[in-house]
């Protein structure tokens, strides 16, 4: 489980929090650093405070493509076998990030979306430090991401990235933390849709499982946030011969690998029950 062995300080009051870009990751991360004795990462001056921007010893998502895409890269999938588990990149880490938190508080928290395919590498370099990560259903994060798909290609040299291959990016990144769990000593997974409809009840395993002694703030979250997704992915049924294609190939080729997390293609008001394992 640690290739350094007796060597790397255990670290229990490290919290890291994971889940694909539009998956309810800062929501979740501020609610958590709202307890008071938690603190998350701010004033970095980084998008949403996330700890990716402020280090230099593993590489930031948009080397292998960004959101939507880095999980395909085998490169970003990290674990404790990695050449850059070391004391020295630990400390590296925390010196990057400890300048944003507040260490008056007992628990240190950073997020950042490539987490989710990261457990083990933090684990190596962090023994005895918990993972949050928070999934949402696959067809939201897709249709949430096209705010930031370019049509063509952007300025930074970022293509446009289709629908089905967000999809697949999602099955594969959930894929690789289904199998990272077993892994993992100190993991919880939830789900978005889970966490709005029952924040108070979704949070309690995360307090027990970074030892709040107190309950985690949760009125910040709302219900309504995937209802437009959802109008739009039944407009596609009846939409233009593409928008039908897409959605028809999307069915075809995902339906059973996202079943497995609890979520249905074609209806997304549907969550049956899952399990990670």
């Amino acid at each position: 489980m640690n290739p350094m062995g007796s060597g790397m300080q255990e670290r229990r009051n490290l919290v890291f929090v994971g889940g694909l870009h539009r998956s309810g990751t800062t929501p979740l991360a501020r609610a958590i650093a709202s307890h008071p004795d938690v603190s998350g990462l701010s004033g970095t001056g980084v998008p949403e405070d996330e700890g990716q921007h402020l280090q230099d010893v593993y590489p930031k998502i948009r080397a292998y493509g960004g959101m939507g895409r880095f999980a395909n890269h085998k490169m970003a999938h990290l674990t404790e076998t990695s050449p850059l588990v070391s004391e020295a990149n630990a400390q590296r880490l925390l010196r990057s990030w400890e300048p944003y938190w507040d260490l008056g508080r007992t628990y240190l928290l950073e997020k950042s979306p490539s987490n989710l395919i990261m457990g083990r590498f933090l684990q190596g370099l962090f023994p005895g430090s918990a993972m949050i990560v928070v999934i949402r259903h696959p067809i939201v994060v897709a249709l949430a991401l096209q705010k930031w798909n370019p049509r063509l290609i952007s300025r930074n040299g970022r293509r446009h990235t289709s629908m089905t291959d967000l999809v697949a990016h999602w099955v594969l990144a959930h894929e690789l933390l289904r199998e990272d769990s077993a892994f993992l000593n100190r993991l919880h997974v939830m789900r978005y849709e889970d966490l709005v409809a029952d924040p108070p009840g979704q949070l309690e395993p995360v307090q027990h499982l970074i030892g709040l002694k107190t309950p985690i703030p949760s009125d910040a979250f709302r219900k309504d946030q995937s209802a437009k997704y959802q109008e739009q992915w039944e407009a596609m049924a009846s939409g233009r011969h593409l928008q039908r294609r897409q959605r028809r190939v999307i069915e075809q080729r995902f339906s059973e690998a996202v079943r497995i997390f609890g979520y249905d293609v074609a209806d997304l008001s549907v969550s049956p029950s899952w399990s990670l394992t």
